[in-house]
């Protein structure tokens, strides 16, 4: 009897012993969650200021694009003008060389 009480008392330490270390090994556990959800926390608002950031980038691209198309605009119309400027200036040139 005292020998099955000795042998159950081992068996006793044994899975005490055991529960210890499952026990250690869920809290790393823990704390290795713990240490993904803050860097998962900070990737997330890093990639919201992205988010944010490239629309404003779109939005910029956006303006100078139209900013481009305007100045071309401008500039056709200016190259038109310099073209009839120079067709009246040989037009009036024209008749005093005659």
């Amino acid at each position: 009897h005292e020998q099955l009480l000795k042998t159950m008392e081992e068996q006793m330490m044994d899975v005490e012993q055991k529960l210890r270390l499952v026990k250690r090994l869920l809290q790393d556990k823990v704390n290795q969650l713990k240490e993904q959800l803050s860097k998962n926390t900070k990737a997330d608002i890093m990639v919201k200021d992205l988010y944010v950031e490239n629309a404003q980038l779109l939005k910029a691209l956006e303006v100078t694009e139209q900013r481009q198309k305007t100045a071309e605009r401008k500039n056709y119309l200016l190259e038109e003008k310099i073209a009839n400027l120079n067709r009246i200036v040989r037009n009036l040139a024209s008749p005093s060389f005659s």
